[in-house]
């Protein structure tokens, strides 16, 4: 019987993470969230966990009074929620948003738990930290992202040095069609409705911005070894095609199926055999599939991040630390849509370089990042 602990257990990849196991018959050994004490405590009452940890120390004291008739140890914090993420377990999900989920990330890999990971900061923010130590605990770190997960089922066995080209797909978002004068009177209202897929309001932001796909290419850049120069990414409106990959021989293999985040939940959590599932299936007759070419003088968010993978060092934690502060201001209506984009850029290029960050100084260079982009605003 299959162990997991859920981190970041009340948001969309938690709740469907929840869904995957209670089907599967999995048990869980840990839950962690942030704020929603209702639906931990539902979660716990359900599955019955060792340990229950709140990022927040007063949704953990609340937490604990719901608790007080079970056996489910409650923690807070920061350090509760990585003692949860250290718990013997078989697999940890880490669905948290934000760079708060680099910590448990590195927590897991240092207690030898295998790691399905759909927290994009922490190999954004720290990839070389992050993967380096997976390789010293001999840890797998598994894609649970649709295009990470795409692309880890095409590459299956073949080597790193047979990939010729890593293709993401993009959605394109709500705003594809919009000119650069368009897409600044955008709202936040408008840039939360994403035409694909269900997801938090700050992956929804940055799904509209193309960050979300600008950081997915530095990820796959950790997640599967390849240089920069090898990853690019296509617009596919129908979120059917969630990756491919390019072979030296010639061989494209792409990954294909209707947009469902349980499917890549699925298979990181039983990897690495496949068990029959009831999600729907796609049908080459009836479901159309066409690519467009990516709008890089609209959207700058991906080339920007290119151009920070190529930087190394904690240029990764600048832009990402940069773009939660702008996101954050974005949906308070403080700034303009196109003004996140300019502002991570900003950051980029006047937030101090370090070439060969530890973790404490990717933490610093984040704060950095945030504090030179709020100083812009008069909030």
């Amino acid at each position: 019987m299959k162990r997991v602990s859920l981190i970041g257990c009340t948001g969309s990849i938690g709740t469907q993470s929840a869904d995957v196991v209670r089907s599967r018959g999995y048990n869980i050994t840990a839950i962690a969230a942030n704020t929603n004490v209702a639906l931990a405590e539902k979660q716990a009452r359900e599955f019955k966990p060792k340990v229950a940890a709140m990022f927040s120390e007063s949704a953990a004291k609340e937490l604990k009074l719901a608790l007080a008739d079970t056996d489910v140890k409650v923690l807070s914090g920061i350090d509760g929620v990585c003692e949860a993420a250290s718990l013997n377990t078989d697999i940890v999900v880490n669905g948290v948003v934000g760079i708060a989920g680099l910590r448990p990330s590195i927590a897991a890999i240092k207690a030898g738990n295998t790691l399905a990971l759909a927290n994009k900061e922490s190999l954004v923010c720290a990839g070389d930290i992050v993967m380096a130590l997976s390789m010293d605990k001999g840890v797998p770190v598994l894609p649970v992202d649709s295009e990470h997960s795409a692309v880890f089922q095409c590459i299956g066995k073949h080597f790193t040095c047979e990939i010729e080209k890593i293709i993401l797909t993009a959605s394109g978002g709500p705003f594809y069609n919009y000119t650069a004068e368009q897409l600044r009177e955008v709202t936040p209202e408008q840039a939360l409705r994403h035409p694909s897929w269900n997801m938090g309001n700050k992956i929804t932001i940055d799904s509209a911005t193309m960050m979300n796909k600008g950081f997915e290419l530095m990820e796959a850049k950790y997640l599967f070894g390849v240089s920069a120069d090898k990853l690019s990414y296509v617009v596919h409106r129908e979120s059917l095609v969630h990756s491919m990959v390019q072979f030296s021989d010639g061989a494209l293999l792409a990954q294909i199926s209707p947009p469902d985040m349980r499917l890549p939940i699925v298979y990181a959590l039983d990897y690495p055999v496949r068990r029959k599932t009831d999600f729907k299936r796609f049908d080459p007759c009836t479901m159309p599939i066409s690519f467009l070419p990516p709008k890089d003088d609209i959207f700058k968010a991906p080339a920007l991040c290119l151009r920070a993978l190529q930087m190394g060092g904690n240029a990764g934690a600048v832009v990402n630390g940069a773009n939660e502060a702008a996101v954050d201001l974005f949906l308070h209506n403080k700034i303009k849509f196109t003004d996140i984009t300019e502002f991570a850029q900003e950051a980029l290029e006047n937030v101090e370089f370090v070439h060969s960050p530890t973790l404490d100084d990717i933490f610093s260079s984040d704060e950095a990042a945030r504090a030179f982009v709020y100083s812009k605003v008069v909030i």
